[in-house]
């Protein structure tokens, strides 16, 4: 019969896996969508009656927009990774701290959204 602490190890390990699973989750679908934005970039024209963007600018202004977002995205899933590895850890041993470890891992969240919130005032400057 496994002991208390063999098992707390064996659920923070198992937590720690599915945290890392997400973060290549969050890499590959950060690296698809860069990749999808710039190869269709060329394709991309403003909408008619937009004010006038020059095609290099247009350009420049949607893979700024897509690295904000893709950037974004990474440090976020990396930072919910290690936060919530930390937090399962932390959980393990002291269940009453479920309250503070979800405060800390939404603010790791929070990266990735003020990457997209970045996205979309460069966007919008582009139309």
């Amino acid at each position: 019969m496994p002991t208390t602490s063999e098992v707390r190890i064996a659920t923070a390990l198992t937590h720690g896996r599915l945290a890392a699973a997400l973060t290549l989750l969050a890499a590959v679908l950060a690296v698809a969508g860069t990749g999808l934005l710039l190869v269709t970039s060329a394709a991309a024209q403003p909408a008619p009656g937009a004010a006038h963007v020059p095609p290099e600018a247009w350009s420049w202004g949607l893979l700024a927009a897509a690295l904000a977002t893709g950037l974004s995205s990474l440090a976020g899933g990396y930072a919910v990774a290690r936060v919530g590895a930390a937090a399962v850890g932390a959980l393990a041993e002291k269940p009453d701290l479920f309250g503070r470890m979800l405060i800390l891992i939404g603010l790791a969240e929070g990266i990735a959204i003020y990457g997209v919130i970045i996205a979309i005032l460069i966007l919008d400057r582009l139309a």
